[in-house]
């Protein structure tokens, strides 16, 4: 009989390799689709090949609201992934779900990996973070709403600058009408632009309890005389087809990367898409306000998601899903995702590396998103965090559709909405325990 060291020599000159460790696979699913799902994919294929003990397998599940709730029932069936990505109002639902989460802050620690909060940006930490300090899931994909415009559209309908203004904005749409736009100006994510960060960016309240941020008992606040001003506006503009409304969600932004809308209020992370694919040369800028509002303008707030790790998974995986954050975190990945996309740069390192790298000078209006989030933040424009907000989003898109459509004022569109809305948050507190 052979000896078994003669075999594997024999098994070696005959180059057959001997059997390798498997590798433990994580289970990441997201809602990344386009552009933003190659970001995704390149970054678990480039984790991989970082080393040998892990592989990450990206898997897209459909849009944020779609995603989340697939997430849960497969919790509840057994087969969760490690690793959901959920947009920033799916926050306050994650965290009442306790069983079928843990806490990012407790991976991090059991696995030996290095972390610290205060290494990220203020504003992103703080909205994923439990209010007894303990950071619950990891700032990935963090956005916030800005201007966008079509510099050639603009140019030829003799508008010299871009509006900073809402009253400019108006004027530049008349201009852009009268020079045979068709679309002068867009929006994607109703409540999220133009109720949610409108709020903050004019420090004034879009729910109570600091926007939920306060307790369970919050209520629904956008229905002060500011707000029901700048919805009778966009009613106004909307009749005269200087604002045209395109769908909900961000159905609006392939408008104007195709050129048929001029300027559009959207996520900062349509940047990359723009750049890549618009034939036009485009601007970013800060989003509109209304000067004679005191205090404005503020901050916008947090959009795009986190990254929420499932329970009931085992220590080995545990681990592999602290090693990839970690790698997500390096400041060198996390700057080259914030070029790449147009999300913000999650720490403050990726910030300077990005900064020292001469990326906002050689593209200007890339740091538009960074700096209306660095801002000092107040209590009214921290945030938005409430529960069954997705539902709210829903109803406020339902509301505002029969306002742009005429069958309902501004006033009646408004008050239904934080009826309906506020029906939603006396559901959602009859349930969760945060």
């Amino acid at each position: 009989m052979k000896s078994f060291a003669y075999v594997m020599a024999l098994g070696a000159a005959l180059g057959l390799a001997s059997p390798a460790q498997a590798q433990t696979e994580i289970q990441w699913w997201h809602a990344m689709g386009g552009a933003r799902g190659e970001w995704v994919n390149d970054l678990a294929k480039d984790f991989n090949a970082s080393q040998k003990d892990y592989k990450v397998i990206p898997t897209f599940k459909g849009t944020y609201d779609e995603s989340m709730p697939a997430a849960i029932a497969a919790f509840r069936a057994g087969n969760a992934p490690h690793i959901l990505q959920v947009f920033e109002v799916g926050t306050a639902t994650m965290m009442a779900s306790k069983a079928a989460i843990k806490p990012v802050a407790d991976i991090m620690k059991e696995a030996g990996v290095p972390f610290d909060p205060s290494a990220y940006v203020p504003a992103v930490a703080s909205y994923y973070t439990a209010p007894n300090g303990q950071m619950l899931s990891f700032p990935f994909n963090s956005s916030t709403t800005v201007f966008f415009y079509n510099k050639d559209a603009l140019k030829a309908a003799g508008v010299d600058k871009p509006p900073t203004s809402w009253p400019e904005v108006a004027s530049a749409a008349a201009k852009l009408k009268a020079n045979g736009s068709k679309c002068p100006l867009t929006t994607s994510w109703m409540s999220w632009t133009q109720l949610e960060s409108f709020s903050a960016w004019h420090n004034v309240e879009f729910a109570t309890k600091n926007n939920g941020f306060g307790g369970l008992d919050a209520r629904l606040a956008f229905n002060t005389p500011l707000h029901l001003r700048h919805i009778e506006n966009l009613a106004n503009m909307s009749k005269q087809g200087l604002f045209v409304y395109k769908g909900r969600g961000n159905t609006s932004d392939a408008t104007f990367v195709s050129g048929e809308c001029a300027m559009t209020t959207a996520s900062s992370s349509i940047y990359g898409d723009i750049k890549k694919n618009a034939k036009f040369a485009f601007g970013i800028t800060a989003l509109p306000y209304y000067p004679d509002v005191p205090g404005a303008p503020q901050n916008t707030v947090i959009g795009g998601a986190s990254l929420w790790v499932m329970a009931g998974k085992k220590p080995a995986e545990y681990k592999g899903v602290a090693k990839f954050f970690e790698y997500l975190a390096r400041a060198d990945v996390a700057s080259e995702s914030h070029k790449r996309t147009g999300y913000l740069p999650a720490t403050k390192a990726a910030f300077v590396a990005t900064e020292a790298s001469g990326f906002y000078k050689a593209n200007p209006g890339s740091d538009v998103a960074v700096n209306q989030m660095i801002r000092k933040t107040t209590d009214k424009s921290r945030g938005v965090r409430l529960g069954n907000h997705p539902q709210i989003r829903t109803i406020v898109d339902e509301e505002f559709e029969l306002i742009w459509a005429g069958k309902k004022t501004a006033k009646e569109g408004i008050d239904a909405a934080i009826q309906r809305g506020n029906e939603q948050l006396e559901k959602f507190a009859r349930t969760a325990k945060l």
